[in-house]
């Protein structure tokens, strides 16, 4: 029987490597992002803050940090999703895997992601925001690995990992709000009919992926963001970063929603695009 290219089979790195992809593209959006959720006070809204981006910086302020968000998403991304494809061969192929047990094994990846991709988030987080601080106080990070070395220099080792509970906590649900949503509504999709293993159904799946992924997410990402971003001393602890956030109200749990998932969104449809092309021609037949 002649097999199809939809019959092929992932690779372990497939989706690291269509996430870094995708990151490449989405990177403007990634840092405005986290320009708004570190303001404090403020209604800066998104194109004010590109315009500011763009009269102080030119248009290579739009990719400040790029480095650091590849290194992220090459740690992060191909770890989630290698371990979730790896997770999902261990139960029997000719069975279709219940939701609850998609999401069990999507939060296990997510969680180990985000332990590996924190220092890789942290140096992120550190130079999309540098360009916000007075030319004195930046970090001026030559690239992702001259801010591992001078972090583990300058701070220690275990500033690597600062905010790293926000940043794993968040990587769970991440990893569930896309992962597993993406499989189940994928999987809707061609089970009913109403598409095909092809690009149209990979489109609409991940965008609704990506809309719930944000939801779930966002309060943590904005603590995960200032916690990281935080100078020595400045947060006690969670809790402490939670009622600083918390005194301006609850909206500032969700601040930076539209450019995240005006982020998100693409993001994740071009990762799960990209990863379902180099699975349908790179991938191995079963």
């Amino acid at each position: 029987m002649l097999q199809s290219n939809t019959d092929r089979v992932t690779r372990w790195y497939f989706g690291g490597l269509a996430s870094a992809g995708a990151a490449f593209c989405t990177h403007p959006l990634d840092l405005m992002k986290v320009h708004l959720q570190t303001q404090q006070t403020g209604k800066i809204t998104m194109p004010q803050m590109a315009r500011k981006i763009f009269a102080s910086d030119g248009i290579l302020g739009f990719y400040n940090g790029l480095s650091a968000s590849l290194l992220r998403q090459l740690t992060y991304s191909t770890t989630r999703f290698g371990m979730y494809e790896a997770l999902k061969k261990q139960f029997p192929q000719d069975q279709v895997l219940p939701f609850y047990q998609k999401a069990a094994l999507a939060g296990i990846s997510g969680a180990c992601g985000g332990v590996i991709g924190t220092p890789g988030d942290l140096v992120n987080v550190r130079m999309q925001n540098d360009i916000k601080l007075p030319p004195a106080q930046r970090r001026n990070y030559k690239h992702a690995i001259d801010g591992l070395f001078r972090i583990t220099k300058e701070e220690g080792i275990s500033k690597l990992f600062n905010g790293a509970t926000m940043a794993t906590s968040r990587a769970v649900l991440m990893t569930i709000g896309q992962l597993s949503f993406y499989d189940q509504f994928k999987q809707t999709i061609i089970s009913s009919g109403m598409g095909g293993d092809n690009l149209s159904t990979h489109f609409s799946a991940s965008i609704a992926a990506a809309s719930i992924a944000t939801l779930m997410t966002q309060p943590l990402d904005v603590l995960k963001t200032r916690m990281m971003n935080a100078k020595k001393n400045e947060f006690k602890g969670i809790a402490d970063c939670f009622l600083y956030t918390a005194k301006t109200g609850p909206s500032s749990f969700f601040k930076g929603l539209l450019p995240a998932w005006v982020r998100l969104a693409p993001h994740t449809v071009l990762t799960f695009v990209f990863a379902e092309q180099l699975r349908m021609n790179f991938g191995y037949f079963k």
